[in-house]
């Protein structure tokens, strides 16, 4: 009988799936895999370090553009590049700067597009359902 070696993912992955940015890890869990087991560990039962890194950051791009309510793109043409603490992006929220604004302005217009696309979508749907039924009760 053979035992199943455990599947183990990068610590990359790991900390994208942790919503954390890398580099700010410990070096523990910057050089060594990281098994399912260990990773489910990890998100159900938060070691210190990870609540913290949570919290305070530095966060990566994508939980910063998440934040800030723009696009990863967004924050690239604002000038951000690299990863953001709470109180860097809470400071980002209090001055609204020009880009700032004009990007969070773009994302809610891009949502309210996919919106209207997607109750299309569904209207048409729902119509050609109707249509259906209708042919083959008639």
């Amino acid at each position: 009988m053979s035992h199943k070696t455990p599947q183990t993912m990068k610590p990359a992955t790991a900390a994208k799936k942790l919503g954390i940015y890398l580099p700010a890890a410990p070096a523990e869990f910057q050089e060594n895999p990281v098994t399912r087991d260990a990773l489910n560990e990890l998100m159900n039962e938060p070691p210190q370090w990870l609540v913290d890194l949570r919290q305070n950051g530095p966060h990566p791009r994508p939980v910063v553009a998440q934040k800030l309510n723009v696009s990863i793109s967004g924050l690239s043409r604002g000038g951000i590049t690299d990863a953001l603490t709470t109180a860097e992006i809470e400071t980002l929220l209090a001055d609204r700067p020009t880009w700032l604004q004009e990007e969070r302005s773009n994302m809610a217009a891009v949502r309210a597009e996919e919106k209207r696309v997607r109750e299309a979508a569904e209207e048409k749907a729902a119509k050609a359902d109707k249509a259906a039924k209708a042919a083959r009760e008639g």
